[in-house]
């Protein structure tokens, strides 16, 4: 699996992690500054009337699934971990905080050396989630968590969003591999977040360069329309791209003529032809009629590639089509019409007055959240999912809860006291939760990959000890 999204053998995590904290340092902002403008007037109120120092457990979670979808797949923890390695303000960033009088002198003082020294837990990235699953629970001073909503919210809310679509979308293309194509469908460093997403979910590769390099993700792309265009005939395109590429390329053969295009191409590169890609009309019928000529010339063992405007729906319905492999790009980079997904951060339990720790709650109408720090199993019957259970409580009672025979733990460590787990991140932890996707989606009943609109697969149980 790791040679089929592009692992290099001859790289180690140090240096694509290298890679990434190049990236991050390239753009030359903090990251503590990816956040809303009240984070630090909460954080310079609470410096005044000293709470910030209170101790907090804070909690990401999503009140409901998209609609009619059944599951939802995590992602984004690796980048949560490169992000607060560079959680910090310097100089600059100060200075624009004290001269738009966003917190006064003292806070500025405060967070001159300031870097996060909590702990983080979590489920794991490519696990499955479900409404109130303790997707991510973030514990510190509330000076500290406080600073972390925007940051934690926008890369887990797209990149589960990305990695939900692409989980949707290999399941209706069956065993045919899928390939990031939405860079110029998104903001630029979106497109960065989506391809990593994208693997995550189950997808083999992107066309994003930048994300190929900064994760060791597998790279493709040959040639675009223009290409041919510019060429003074179709054949002269062709000979020039397996001239520079080889016979093994992919050929886009519908700028004008399918049928000529194919039968060129064939001439030009041989039975050997790696194969052709189809970029619009009736992609079923072509795609048919396209490897009978392939057959028919020789070239029994050129792939055909589809692209244009896929989205899970037109992969379930290409499943009997002989298509090899699929191009997905705007749909993959909106969440397939589900771009966030509804994830709150949420303040469970804090150190009261007296030094105590005590679980707290919103009670607002439609609102409301479930007091304390938390525990998330997922039991099973017949090697399926039947239940996810999400147990609620003080420190101690949460120590002392035994549950029961077969229950999965759904929570790992990411940050401990300020210390990243670094197996969470870089290329094998991409690998991992592409593989670990596969798995749990495997565990859950069948109506899981269903593409018609119902309910969560299995229900959450909350239980408040």
């Amino acid at each position: 699996m790791q040679a089929v999204i592009g692992h290099r053998p001859d790289y180690t995590y140090g240096q694509f992690h290298q890679k990434s904290r190049k990236a991050l340092e390239m753009l030359d902002y903090s990251p503590a500054l990816m956040t809303d403008m009240y984070e630090y007037t909460m954080l310079d109120a609470c410096l005044k009337d000293g709470t910030a120092n209170r101790k907090c457990v804070f909690e990401i979670f999503t009140r409901h699934l998209p609609l009619g979808r059944h599951y939802g797949v995590v992602a984004g923890q690796g980048r949560i971990l490169d992000a607060l390695e560079h959680f910090h303000l310097d100089d600059n960033d100060l200075k624009f905080l004290s001269d738009r009088k966003v917190v006064s002198p003292e806070t500025i003082a405060w967070l001159e050396n300031f870097r996060f020294s909590g702990s983080i837990k979590g489920y794991r990235e490519g696990e499955m989630f479900f409404p109130n699953s303790p997707i991510l629970q973030v514990e510190g001073t509330f000076g500290e968590c406080t600073l972390l909503e925007t940051l934690l919210l926008s890369i887990l809310n797209y990149d589960s969003a990305v990695a939900s679509a692409a989980s949707r979308m290999v399941s209706a293309a069956k065993d045919r591999p899928c390939m990031d194509m939405g860079g110029r469908r998104t903001n630029e460093w979106a497109a960065v977040a989506a391809a990593r997403a994208a693997v995550v979910g189950g997808f083999k590769g992107t066309a994003n360069l930048l994300a190929a390099q900064m994760y060791g993700l597998k790279a493709i792309g040959t040639a675009a329309h223009c290409f041919t265009l510019v060429h003074d005939d179709e054949r002269s395109a062709f000979e020039s791209q397996i001239a520079a590429l080889g016979r093994n390329t992919t050929l886009l053969v519908d700028t004008y003529n399918i049928e000529e295009a194919v039968k060129t191409a064939v001439e030009v590169a041989g039975p050997e032809l790696g194969g052709v890609r189809i970029d619009s009309g009736d992609l079923a019928s072509l795609a048919q009629r396209v490897r009978n000529q392939l057959d028919a010339l020789g070239a029994t063992n050129t792939k055909i590639t589809v692209t244009n405007d896929l989205d899970e729906y037109a992969l379930a319905s290409l499943q009997t089509a002989p298509v090899d492999s699929y191009g997905v790009g705007t749909m993959l980079v909106t969440g397939s019409g589900a771009p966030t997904c509804a994830m709150v951060y949420k303040l469970t339990e804090r150190e009261n007055s007296a030094g105590d720790m005590q679980p707290v709650a919103k009670k607002s109408k439609d609102k409301a959240t479930v007091p304390g720090r938390k525990l998330a199993y997922r039991s099973y019957e017949y090697s399926l999912a039947e239940c996810e259970h999400v147990i609620s409580g003080s420190e101690e009672k949460l120590a002392a809860y035994q549950p029961e025979e077969g229950w999965k733990d759904l929570l790992v460590d990411y940050v401990t006291n300020g210390e990243n787990h670094t197996e969470y991140q870089g290329h094998d932890a991409i690998v991992n939760a592409h593989n670990y996707r596969a798995k749990a989606l495997a565990e859950l009943p069948i109506g899981a990959q269903s593409l018609m609109k119902g309910d969560p697969v299995i229900p959450t149980e909350v239980t408040v000890l």
